[in-house]
């Protein structure tokens, strides 16, 4: 017999009693699945519903999602981590300040090299630089001839004073990089300067460029020196102190090359005008 203590419960009202309670039940999951379907890339924030309150606080901001863009992509790849090693830590192993000093060295002989080589003005001092071999040993033009200037498109060597080396400076200045044709007279050597044509200029470009390649490859020769003198000092050194003095190293060297490379760029753009 039903009790007539209070009113009867109705069955739509068991019903939403029966399925809040199971709502509940399924509350954590839905806060684990929502935020994976809130943040597909194919829905906006103009598209997404507004939610009813949810114990989930975790889920409102994962509707706006950050995608990396090409050039913050590119940036990123491009970095590369400095290392900068105490010089004490290291000053009984190899010394960084010596290898500097020996890349920079490179650095100079590439620019003395430029000025010399690949002028596009005539002036005497156009062929101080070049070598002389003869029986008695090597040495520069200028100290075995007088070298003046006849016109822009003419040089002069007056070999009074060393007439027995005529043969071999006429065959240095043939053999120089400058691409120069002397003419011997007595004891005088007219060298003819080539005309300062876009072919010519083109050919100081790869001169250059010739230039700037054997300076890479004596700034390798230093950096492999420099490495292997440490690979040699592992007793009683931490193969992670190695291993930092070594990318040191190469960061220096990659400094340099870069450098050299600013060194060519400059020297093209002033010989092709």
């Amino acid at each position: 017999m039903i009790s007539q203590r209070g009113p009867p419960q109705t069955l739509i009202t068991v019903c939403q009693d029966m399925a809040l309670s199971h709502l509940n039940l399924l509350r954590p999951v839905l806060c684990r699945f929502l935020p994976s379907v809130v943040r597909s890339p194919l829905l906006t924030s103009s598209r997404v519903p507004s939610l009813p309150h949810t114990s989930c606080p975790a889920l409102l901001p994962n509707y706006v999602r950050h995608y990396a863009t090409k050039k913050s992509k590119a940036k990123a790849k491009g970095q590369t981590t400095k290392v900068n090693i105490n010089a004490a830590l290291v000053e009984d192993i190899i010394s960084l300040e010596e290898v500097k000093e020996d890349m920079a060295a490179v650095l100079t002989t590439l620019k003395e090299d430029f000025s010399r080589n690949l002028s596009i003005r005539t002036s005497p001092g156009a062929l101080d630089h070049i070598t002389v071999t003869t029986k008695d040993g090597k040495f520069p033009l200028n100290q075995l001839g007088q070298i003046s200037m006849k016109s822009p498109q003419l040089l002069v060597v007056n070999m009074t004073g060393f007439p027995e080396a005529m043969a071999a400076v006429t065959r240095a200045l043939q053999d120089s990089s400058m691409g120069l044709n002397p003419e011997v007279e007595g004891t005088i050597i007219r060298v003819p300067v080539p005309k300062v044509t876009r072919e010519h200029r083109e050919n100081l470009v790869k001169l250059a460029k010739q230039f700037s390649n054997k300076a890479k490859d004596s700034l390798r020769k230093v950096r492999t020196n420099a490495v292997t003198r440490v690979k040699k000092s592992k007793e009683g050194v931490s193969e992670d102190t190695i291993h930092l003095i070594e990318k040191q190293i190469q960061q220096m060297a990659d400094g340099y090359v870069a450098d050299i490379d600013k060194q060519l760029a400059t020297k093209t753009k002033e010989l092709l005008g």
